[in-house]
């Protein structure tokens, strides 16, 4: 019922990968006590900034993958603090000034969902092959 997946991703000449633990209950309920994601984002001028996007977009992930068919503002769906990961840990890879900073915003949520499925696969047996993931597990 545990599980452990892993995904990583390259945009806006940052590198990031993920790595979620998810628990996956009796009738399918997902919880998921623990995420780490790396991030090598060149010269890092403000950490916490940095720490902050990255803590979002393991929200912002697990909302896609769970809750991705969405129409319009009157039907998006956010995932909760119920739901959200217990515990985001964020490690940024330590650059020099020789190495420019790149970007932050968008690179932490495309590797979420994958690490997601993969966590899923190694707790259940069950690939996830479509999102949103819904009611796949129950």
């Amino acid at each position: 019922g545990q599980g452990l997946g892993i995904a990583a991703h390259r945009s806006f000449v940052t590198y990031v990968a993920t790595v979620v633990h998810v628990v996956v209950g009796d009738k399918g309920r997902i919880t998921i006590p623990r995420v780490d994601t790396a991030i090598d984002c060149g010269y890092c001028v403000h950490p916490e900034r940095v720490r902050s996007q990255i803590e979002g977009a393991a929200v912002m992930g697990l909302t896609l993958a769970k809750y991705g068919e969405q129409s319009n503002f009157n039907d998006f769906r956010v995932a909760r603090i119920d739901e959200s990961p217990l515990q985001t840990q964020v490690h940024i890879v330590p650059n020099g000034l020789d190495v420019p900073p790149s970007g932050v915003g968008e690179p932490g949520v495309p590797p979420f969902a994958p690490a997601l499925c993969n966590a899923i696969f190694a707790a259940t047996g069950k690939r996830i092959r479509q999102l949103p993931i819904g009611d796949q597990l129950a």
